[in-house]
Order: C-alpha cells, then sequence, then structure tokens
C-alpha cells in the first residue's frame, strides 16, 4: 500500500462530509428510491405524464412534477410502515421547501406557468396501494 492509498483510506472528503453512507441512510435512500417508483406508476395509472423526479434546486427538491391536462402537480412522497404514518410525515417545513423548488420549477419551465397548481403527497405503505391526498397543503403553507 503506497502512503497516499494509506492516508486517503478512511478519511473524509476535505468538504466535512463521510465517505461512505451509514447502512441505515443506504437503505432509507433505497425505501424513498422504491417508492417515488411505486407513486410514479401510480400516477400513470391515474393518467398523469411524469414531468420530473427528484427535481433539485438550492431551496429544496419536488419528488415528482406532474401533469394531468391543464394541472400541474408537485408530489411529494412519503413512505412508512403504516399509512395513517406517512400521512403526518409532510412537515410544515418540508412545505415551505417544496413551495420553493416549485417556484424553481416554474423558473426553468416557463411553459407551465398558466398551469394550474396543486401540492400533493403520496403515502406509500407495505402491501397497501398507495394513497394519493389531492392538495395536501397549498403555497401558503
Amino acid at each position: 500500500m503506497t502512503r497516499s492509498d494509506a492516508s486517503s483510506e478512511g478519511a473524509a472528503p476535505r468538504d466535512g462530509r463521510t465517505k461512505a453512507a451509514s447502512p441505515a441512510r443506504v437503505v432509507a435512500f433505497q425505501t424513498g428510491l422504491s417508492a417515488e417508483s411505486r407513486a410514479a406508476a401510480f400516477l400513470i395509472a391515474k393518467g398523469y405524464r411524469i414531468l420530473a423526479r427528484r427535481f433539485r434546486t438550492p431551496y429544496g427538491e419536488i419528488d415528482i412534477v406532474a401533469r394531468r391536462r391543464n394541472l400541474l402537480a408537485f408530489i411529494e412522497v412519503k413512505a412508512r410502515g403504516r399509512l395513517d404514518d406517512a400521512a403526518y410525515a409532510v412537515t410544515a417545513r418540508q412545505q415551505a421547501r417544496i413551495v420553493a423548488a416549485a417556484q424553481g420549477w416554474l423558473m426553468a419551465h416557463p411553459e407551465h406557468a398558466e398551469f394550474e397548481l396543486r401540492f400533493d403527497a403520496m403515502l406509500i405503505a407495505p402491501r397497501k396501494l398507495p394513497r394519493h391526498l389531492l392538495a395536501a397543503f397549498d403555497a401558503s403553507a
């Protein structure tokens, strides 16, 4: 092993982040991706067209941006062991970040500026159909 290999092995990157995610974070990330895929499939079956997944801005992230006719839905996906637990997982702080990210989406996609806007939640739990909460919160949150 060379000196450079030894010095970089297990060391944190210079930006302060750890090199590898904990196993629990990896599982949570994979669960989130799976839940978002289930939610997207459910939305497609309901006639929505998925415009974006995991849309990131400096202000926040939107799990799914979907369109149906002249409606643009910004959808937060929450996966928990029970649907009821997922329903309480969208906090006021998250809502504000989603609204800010939606403004970023609209600036990047001005062709959707005249669409009706809605903020939904999609609740995911094992062995249950997804629950789509229409207008789960509004932009004033």
